[in-house]
């Protein structure tokens, strides 16, 4: 068992759509023995995370080789350099080539990722062990909010074409998954390495055209000023785009979000959630939020739990802000921790409240669930369901009755 390979993934969307083509790279070329972990750069708690897993996984298996991948190991390959745990630190370019790389007797292969204009993978197969499908439509970003690494880890915008980003759904399809979901660093500005009258509009357009069997789509994460007028109207018109979407909001105070160098307002952001909620009153949201970010006050926190209400957020991923090496962020007035951690508390707790009254708006309707393993799987606004039965197949599309809710789940009875 121990000579097995296997890949350890942290982080976003994306790193899991990269393991596992890692993982089909690994196996089809019989690489024994191997531990690769792709890493995440995001915050500071996400490195020591990884470092502690390389540790464990060291002494549960002395004689596997351990590499390091992703884009912490991109941006401070030194770093792991320096353990003495891990063997080799491979670049966010190497990874894609992880066989080829892992023959080099170099202990660090990372190439300058600013200058990478490689095109990229796609998946031959389909995911194991997953029903919804990842698919990268782009990678890097050639925004510079002042928080963020991960430009220096992902490198600047590539965009793959439409009609290889259609091949790919269609070979998953093909492969059992039912649901896709587009992902990338950014997807908002797919195409704008191409052709800035493109958008994201365009490409949905187009999968939705030229892929008729695909019966899920959703987006994942998506800046607010992505939204052009094609996408509005696909999103709130065509019921194979799932209603579900989640926004990098960042913050709801105008002043903190110009110290972000975001390209949005808090007014955006209420806008177009009432446009979609308008438009299509079944669509839910969620956001990332960051909180204590520097020199943000009482004042500008509350414009943050606001917004919350304002557009309606019912799934909120809440982080502390971590100040990132070499980002303009970190040089700013920085906030005492301990105000950082109250705040985080308080945005956690909200965010537990929306997700709970959303569950428990559901007990006594009827909800489509996509079954995802056993008897556990999500409704099209993304509630997590448990069903009352044993285990049903995963991959399907069942009609359920919401008989009770948790602060996890709304469960409920097949019908």
């Amino acid at each position: 068992m121990g000579k097995e390979s296997e890949v350890v993934t942290f982080g976003c969307r994306l790193n899991i759509y990269e393991s596992e083509i890692i993982k089909q790279n690994l196996e089809k070329d019989s690489v024994k023995g191997v531990t690769v972990f792709n890493s995440c750069a995001v915050t500071q708690e996400s490195i020591k995370q990884i470092k502690q897993s390389i540790r464990k996984k060291r002494k549960e298996h002395p004689n596997k080789k351990i590499v390091v991948t992703g884009c912490a190991a991109q941006i401070d390959p030194e770093s792991f350099i320096q353990m003495k745990e891990v063997d080799q630190v491979l670049g966010n370019v190497e990874k894609r080539n992880i066989s080829r790389n892992l023959k080099s007797k170099k202990s660090k292969e990372v190439s300058d990722i600013m200058i990478n204009k490689d095109s990229l993978n796609s998946l031959t197969s389909g995911y194991e062990k997953r029903t919804r499908a990842f698919v990268e439509i782009q990678n890097g970003c050639n925004h510079r909010c002042t928080f963020c690494v991960i430009p220096f880890g992902r490198g600047n915008l590539r965009s793959k074409s439409e009609e290889e980003i259609s091949r790919e759904i269609k070979n998953l399809i093909k492969n059992g998954h039912k649901e896709i979901i587009l992902t990338g660093v950014d997807i908002a500005s797919w195409g704008h390495d191409k052709d800035h009258k493109l958008g994201l509009g365009v490409l949905v357009e187009y999968i939705l055209d030229k892929v008729p069997e695909l019966e899920r789509l959703r987006l994942s994460s998506m800046d607010v000023i992505g939204f052009d007028d094609l996408l509005i109207d696909l999103i709130t018109k065509n019921s194979r785009i799932l209603p579900h979407i989640h926004l990098s909001l960042q913050s709801g105070d105008n002043m903190i979000l110009k110290r972000m160098k975001r390209r949005h307002s808090r007014e955006d952001a209420i806008s177009l959630c009432k446009i979609l909620k308008d438009k299509r009153p079944e669509i839910t949201f969620g956001a990332d939020l960051i909180v204590g970010f520097p020199t943000e006050n009482e004042d500008m926190f509350q414009n943050t739990i606001k917004i919350i209400e304002e557009c309606h957020l019912d799934w909120i991923h809440a982080f502390p802000f971590s100040p990132r090496p070499g980002t303009p962020a970190a040089r700013m007035p920085q906030n005492d921790i301990n105000i950082i951690k109250q705040r985080s508390k308080i945005l956690r707790n909200v965010a537990q409240e929306r997700k709970k009254m959303h569950l428990t708006n559901l007990v006594g309707n009827t909800v489509e669930v996509f079954m995802e393993r056993q008897n556990k799987g999500h409704t099209n606004q993304f509630a997590p369901i448990q069903l009352v039965e044993k285990e049903l197949k995963h991959s399907q599309t069942i009609k359920a009755l919401v008989i009770d809710s948790d602060e996890n789940f709304a469960y409920a009875k097949a019908i």
